[in-house]
C-alpha cells in the first residue's frame, strides 16, 4: 500500500513543475522571439518564428513520451524519474548558455531543437511522480498544486526575466534562468525520494512510438489537407475580390481567407486522421472523443499562437525594439497568468453547478471577446486596452483548463484513459505547430502589402478558431458510449 504524502511532500514533489515552467516559458515566450528579431529581417521574423517553433514541437511530440517510457522501465538505484531529470537539466545548462552564444538564425534554431531534446527528457519522466508517489485519494490535491506551480511562473517572469532582458541585460536573463533551473532540480533531487524499482517493466516501447508517429503523421497530414483547401477556398476568394477590387485586394483576401480555412481544416482533418492512425477503427465508434480533442485542439491553436507573436505585434503596435516590447510581453503574460489562476481555482465549482460543457462554451467566448479587444488595439495602441485583453484571456484559459480535461475524463473508457488522453497531450503540440506554422506566413505576407494588416488576419482568424471551438462541442456528448 502507498504510503500517504505530507502536505509539503505534495509541494515538493510538484517543485519541478515550477522550474520546467520558468524555463518553457523564458525559451518560447521571451528570449526565442528577442533573437529571432535580432537575427532575422523584420519583413520575415514571424514566419522564421513559426517554422522555429514548429520544428521544435517536433522534437518535443517525439521525445516527450520515449524518455516517458523509458523511465517506467528504469532499474536506477536513484529511482526511475529523478536520474532523468538530473542529466536533462545538465543538458539544459548547456544549451541554455547556447541560446546566450547564438550568433545567427541557424545556430538558434539548432540549439532550440537540442533544448527541445533536453527538456522533454525531464518532462516526460516528471509526469510520473504524482502516480508513483501519492496515494490515489491524494491526487486531487497534488495536481492542484501542480497547476499552481505551473502557474506562478506566467506571473513572475513579469517582474524577473523578462525586466532584464528589457533592461538589454539577455544573457544575465540566460543566466538567471540556468541558475533557477538547477537549484529547484536540486531541491527535488534532496527532498523527492524515490524507491528503486527492481523489475524492468516489460511494457514494450515501440508499440508506444508508433502511436506517437501516428498522431504526427497525422497531425502533418491535416496540415497538408487544410494546405490544400484553404489554398482552393483563398484562390477563389482573391478571384472574387480581384473582379471587384483589383489585383492587390485579391491577392490579400486570398492569403488571409486561405490562411484561415488552412488552420480551422488541418486541426479538423489532422485530429481525425491521427486519432484514427493511433487507435484505430475503434475511434469510429467513439465520434465524441474525437470531437473534444477537435474542441481542446481549436482552443489551444488559438490561445498559444496568439501568445507566440505577441511581442512581433507589440513592436509594430507601439512602435517600440525588441527590448521593450519582451518587457512589456512579460508584463502581459503576468495579466494572463493572474487571471488565469484566478479562474482555475473555481472553475471545478461553476462547472458542478452549471456543467462541463457550458463552461468550456465560455472559456471560447471569452477567447473570441479577448481576441476582438486585441484587434482594437491594432489600430488604436492601448496599454490598457491591451491588459484588459489579457485578463480575459487569463480567465478564458484558467476555466478551459479546468473544465475541458474533466469533460474528456468522462467521455474515455476507464480501462483505457491513459491511452485516449495521451492522444490529447500529444495533439496539443500539434496545435502550436499548425496556429504558428500557417500564421506566421500570412502574417508576414499581409504585413508587407499593408503595415499592420498581418497581425489583423492572423488575430481575427485565432479568434474564428475560438468559435469554432465552441461550435465544436454540438459533437461532444457527455456520457457517449460505442454504439
Amino acid at each position: 500500500m502507498m504510503k500517504r504524502a505530507r502536505w509539503y511532500d505534495l509541494i515538493t514533489i510538484n517543485l519541478f513543475w515550477l522550474a520546467l515552467n520558468i524555463r518553457n516559458n523564458a525559451v518560447g515566450t521571451l528570449f526565442m522571439p528577442y533573437l529571432v528579431d535580432r537575427f532575422v529581417r523584420p519583413e520575415i521574423r514571424n514566419t522564421a518564428l513559426g517554422g522555429m517553433r514548429t520544428a521544435g514541437l517536433i522534437i518535443a511530440m517525439l521525445v516527450q513520451p520515449a524518455m516517458g517510457l523509458l523511465s517506467d522501465r528504469s532499474t536506477s538505484r536513484f529511482g526511475r524519474r529523478r536520474p532523468f531529470i538530473f542529466v536533462g537539466v545538465l543538458l539544459d545548462l548547456v544549451f541554455l548558455a547556447g541560446i546566450a552564444l547564438a550568433f545567427n538564425y541557424w545556430s538558434l534554431l539548432i540549439v532550440i531543437l537540442l533544448i527541445q531534446f533536453s527538456s522533454n527528457m525531464s518532462h516526460g519522466p516528471l509526469q510520473g511522480l504524482i502516480p508513483d508517489l501519492v496515494p490515489e485519494e491524494q491526487r486531487g490535491m497534488a495536481s492542484a498544486v501542480k497547476a499552481i506551480m505551473e502557474l506562478i511562473p506566467l506571473i513572475l517572469l513579469g517582474f524577473t526575466i523578462a525586466r532584464l532582458v528589457s533592461l538589454g541585460q539577455f544573457t544575465l536573463a540566460v543566466l538567471a534562468t540556468g541558475i533557477t533551473l538547477l537549484v529547484l532540480m536540486l531541491l527535488t533531487m534532496v527532498f523527492v525520494k524515490e524507491t528503486p524499482q527492481r523489475e524492468k517493466s516489460n511494457v514494450p516501447l515501440a508499440p508506444t512510438m508508433l502511436r506517437v508517429l501516428g498522431m504526427l503523421a497525422g497531425i502533418v497530414g491535416g496540415a497538408l489537407a487544410g494546405l490544400l483547401v484553404g489554398g482552393v477556398i483563398g484562390a477563389l476568394a482573391g478571384l472574387v475580390a480581384w473582379l471587384f477590387a483589383g489585383k492587390s485586394v485579391g491577392i490579400n483576401v486570398a492569403v488571409g481567407v486561405g490562411g484561415v480555412v488552412a488552420m480551422a481544416v488541418a486541426v479538423v482533418a489532422g485530429v481525425w486522421a491521427g486519432t484514427l492512425a493511433t487507435i484505430g477503427s475503434e475511434v469510429r465508434r467513439r465520434p465524441t472523443f474525437t470531437w473534444w480533442v477537435v474542441n481542446r485542439l481549436m482552443y489551444f491553436a488559438a490561445i498559444t499562437s496568439i501568445q507566440s507573436f505577441v511581442p512581433y505585434f507589440l513592436m509594430y503596435a507601439f512602435n517600440v525594439n525588441r527590448e521593450i516590447a519582451t518587457g512589456m510581453t512579460g508584463t502581459l503574460v503576468m495579466f494572463v497568468g493572474l487571471f488565469t489562476l484566478v479562474s482555475a481555482l473555481p472553475g471545478g465549482w461553476l462547472a458542478d453547478r452549471f456543467g462541463l460543457k457550458r463552461m468550456v462554451a465560455l472559456s471560447g467566448a471569452l477567447g473570441i471577446i479577448a481576441t476582438l479587444v486585441l484587434l482594437g488595439t491594432i489600430w488604436t495602441p492601448s496599454m490598457a486596452l491591451l491588459y484588459v485583453a489579457g485578463a480575459i484571456l487569463g480567465l478564458s484559459a484558467g476555466l478551459f483548463t479546468t473544465t475541458n480535461w474533466a469533460l474528456g475524463t468522462r467521455l474515455v473508457p476507464s480501462a483505457e484513459a491513459g491511452r485516449y488522453l495521451g492522444i490529447s497531450n500529444l495533439a496539443g503540440a500539434g496545435a502550436g505547430m499548425i496556429g504558428a506554422g500557417i500564421g506566421g506566413p500570412v502574417a508576414d505576407t499581409l504585413n508587407a502589402a499593408f503595415p499592420g494588416l498581418g497581425y489583423f488576419v492572423i488575430f481575427a482568424g485565432y479568434g474564428i478558431l475560438f468559435l469554432l471551438s465552441i461550435i465544436s462541442l454540438k459533437g461532444v456528448v457527455d456520457g457517449d458510449s460505442p454504439a
